[in-house]
């Protein structure tokens, strides 16, 4: 059993918490608001926290928010960030919700920006898949057709430990390389919210190549972020109706 702080409480976020729970994790929870305000996570092991102490005495914190929040953490939040052992960011950068953010338009990968405003290095994981996928096709290891995620960050046995969690959580870990190569699994690239195999998914991420990184961008900023939370939302709902 491992300690999870996650900053963030949105579909990837909030879907992770529950899984994490599922699994006989501890899991603390936060929003940028009061810990009453988070609906619906009154389950066992998950603890509506302020965040803060969301991210006190834990193995693995998860950032789960939107690109354009990470420079409005407080201080204290980077100063709880910095102490946690692992620091995972599901995150993605899309200029129509979060505005324009230079460095990253002159070609720094997402959780590279990241990872300078925390001040720490940072696994990039969880952001090319959809919440719907995360909290359903969860296989078990072996399993035919299990779906892949890239995990990009820096080798070693943090590393060893983010994909096993990945694994844990029914999903065939890839290795993305490090951080700076994590642009091939960001938005609109081929290896991008695709549910494949880790054979497929690598070899996807191989085809990833800078000459193409307008057309990736293209697609980015070409998504309606609004428009596709919304349907995954309604999927999510209708789901939890049905189990009823």
């Amino acid at each position: 059993m491992n300690k999870f702080g996650l900053i963030g409480a949105g579909l990837i976020g909030g879907t992770l918490a529950r899984r994490l729970a599922v699994l006989g994790h501890e899991v603390k929870i936060a929003n940028s608001k009061a810990p009453s305000t988070l609906i619906g996570f009154d389950v066992p092991r998950i603890t509506p926290a302020w965040a803060t102490d969301a991210l006190r005495g834990v193995d693995v914190a998860i950032i789960s928010v939107p690109q354009s929040a990470i420079a409005c953490l407080s201080e204290e939040v980077l100063v709880g960030l910095r102490q946690a052992p692992i620091v995972i960011d599901t995150g993605n950068y899309y200029p129509n919700r979060d505005g324009r953010i230079d460095m990253i338009d002159e070609g720094l990968a997402d959780s590279e920006w990241v990872a300078k405003q925390l001040g720490r290095p940072v696994f990039k994981v969880f952001n090319s898949i959809g919440a719907v996928s995360l909290l359903k096709k969860g296989r078990p290891f072996g399993a035919k057709n299990r779906i892949a995620l890239p995990v990009a960050g820096p080798a070693g046995s943090n590393k060893r430990r983010v994909m096993s969690l990945v694994d844990e959580l029914g999903f065939d870990p890839v290795d993305g390389g490090e951080l700076n190569d994590s642009w091939r699994q960001q938005p609109g690239t081929p290896a991008y919210c695709a549910d494949l195999t880790a054979a497929e998914l690598s070899k996807q991420i191989a085809r990833a190549t800078v000459r193409d990184s307008a057309q990736y961008q293209w697609r980015r900023d070409s998504t309606d972020t609004v428009a596709g939370s919304a349907r995954q939302r309604q999927m999510m709902a209708n789901d939890h109706r049905e189990a009823r």
